[in-house]
C-alpha cells in the first residue's frame, strides 16, 4: 500500500476539492450541482478560516490527492467547548477501500485531542448512504439522537 499523508490543503487545491464536491452530490444524492457555485463557496473557506478547514488525503508515492474533507466548528455552550463537524467527505472510487478516510479521520480526532477545546467530533450522513453510515460506524462514532431540519435558501438564489 502506498503512503498517504495527510495535509491541510491550500488554494491550489480548491479547484479539485470543488471538482469532488460536484462528483460527490451526484454520487450520494443524484444531485447536480453547479461547479461555478461550489468553486466560489470552497474558495470562501480558503478566504475566511472561520468558515473551517480542508484537509487533503495525498499518496506521497503518485504524489497526487485522493481525497479531502472539510472541518468547520460548533459552539456547544452544554459541553463549554467545540464540535468539531467533519463535512464534504470524498475519495476518489479508485481509492476507497484502502483507508484513506479512515487515516483523514484518525488525524482529525488527533488534533481534536490535542486542542483542548475540542469536546467532540460529529458529522451528518445521507438517511440512505448505509455505505458511508457503515464506514462511520466502523470507526467507532455513534448515531445520535438528533434529527436534521433545515430552510434550503440556495435554490433561490440561482
Amino acid at each position: 500500500m502506498s503512503k498517504i499523508r495527510i495535509r491541510t490543503a491550500t488554494r491550489d487545491d480548491a479547484g479539485q476539492i470543488a471538482a469532488w464536491q460536484v462528483a460527490m452530490a451526484a454520487e450520494t444524492e443524484d444531485r447536480e450541482l453547479p461547479l461555478e457555485r461550489v468553486r466560489r463557496g470552497v474558495e470562501a473557506v480558503f478566504a475566511d478560516g472561520e468558515k473551517g478547514r480542508y484537509l487533503i488525503a495525498e499518496d506521497i508515492e503518485l504524489g497526487r490527492a485522493l481525497g479531502s474533507l472539510l472541518l468547520t466548528n460548533e459552539w456547544s455552550d452544554w459541553r463549554d467547548g467545540w464540535f468539531w463537524w467533519i463535512q464534504s467527505v470524498f475519495v476518489e472510487s479508485e481509492a476507497r477501500g484502502r483507508g484513506i478516510y479512515r487515516r483523514m479521520y484518525e488525524h482529525v480526532l488527533a488534533e481534536a485531542k490535542a486542542d483542548g477545546s475540542v469536546c467532540g467530533v460529529r458529522l451528518y450522513v445521507e438517511v440512505e448512504n448505509e455505505y458511508a453510515a457503515s464506514v462511520y460506524s466502523h470507526l467507532g462514532m455513534d448515531k445520535t439522537s438528533y434529527r436534521m431540519f433545515e430552510v434550503d435558501f440556495a435554490g433561490e438564489a440561482d
